[in-house]
């Protein structure tokens, strides 16, 4: 729908351990962030204790994002930006601050490897994975304005379909702080269709300071949104297929509204947002 060209094609890059950005064209006007599209761990860090089958749930990673990710940069020709760790290593949609940036218990998993981890430890996680993904994620987005455009940034998660065994009704979930532009076109459009039952901050709500909407949409300004789409959607190629199709035209929209296009400050429900460093 949108061909990269020369001049403003963003080439692939990979950092085995902390990052893939994947290439598209810079003046569409839309980067994708998957922060929990993987479940890998390296090779030192011994699985952090935890047996194989831990990596497979969802304490791991987000379940079906990074081949959704994959799908919708390919298919809209736009960059994309993937973590190459679990969230167990450390989580990348947590500021550095964050008490829960390295978890130490998991929905009933105790994570060895993590219980003990001291601040040189955590130093140097940061250092080593959680750093170099927000630095590409700023990049990415560097080089969008470079083109000559503010770009729409769009965040993908997944949520599991039952959680402390209560049901969870929703398909799909917008999440926001203070910004409504994309969230309530979000919500709009993908309400339009009978089918999906939507959530409007749920089954999380979008304000959460430091995380990576924060820092690089609410305090640059950009048109963002987080969407939360259920796991057992997300399952199978064929679910995710569905999902590229129904987002892309919707995304595609997006990209070409003009109250998307320009930076504006909101704010945050978290506090006041701070200027860029």
């Amino acid at each position: 729908m949108h061909a990269a060209s020369p001049n403003s094609s963003l080439s692939p890059l990979l950092d085995e351990e902390a990052f893939e950005i994947l290439p598209g064209d810079l003046g569409a006007g839309l980067v994708i962030v998957a922060d929990h599209a993987s479940n890998r761990v390296p090779a030192d860090l011994a699985d952090l204790g935890l047996p194989k089958a831990e990596f497979d749930r969802h304490i791991a990673w987000d379940i079906g994002v990074e081949a959704l990710t994959r799908g919708l940069s390919a298919r809209l020709g736009v960059p994309a930006v993937l973590s190459r760790f679990s969230r167990l290593v450390i989580d990348p949609n947590r500021g550095d601050d964050d008490p829960t940036l390295v978890m130490r218990l998991s929905d009933g998993a105790v994570i060895p490897g993590n219980a003990r981890l001291d601040a040189a430890g955590r130093a140097a996680r940061i250092a080593r994975f959680w750093a170099p993904y927000d630095g590409a994620v700023r990049r990415t987005i560097d080089a969008c304005f470079n083109a000559g455009r503010a770009p729409v940034l769009f965040s993908l998660h997944s949520f599991t379909p039952v959680w402390r065994g209560t049901v969870r009704p929703w398909h799909c979930g917008v999440l926001w702080d203070a910004d409504p532009r994309l969230a309530g076109f979000l919500i709009e459009r993908l309400r339009a269709d009978p089918h999906l039952t939507v959530g409007d901050n749920e089954p999380y709500d979008g304000a959460l300071a430091g995380d990576t909407m924060y820092r690089h949409g609410t305090r640059r300004g950009l048109a963002h949104a987080i969407l939360e789409v259920r796991q057992d959607l997300l399952d199978t190629a064929e679910g995710r297929d569905v999902w590229v199709e129904r987002l892309a035209p919707i995304l595609v929209e997006a990209m070409r509204r003009e109250e998307f296009a320009a930076p504006r400050l909101h704010g945050s429900r978290t506090g006041p947002v701070p200027p860029e460093a």
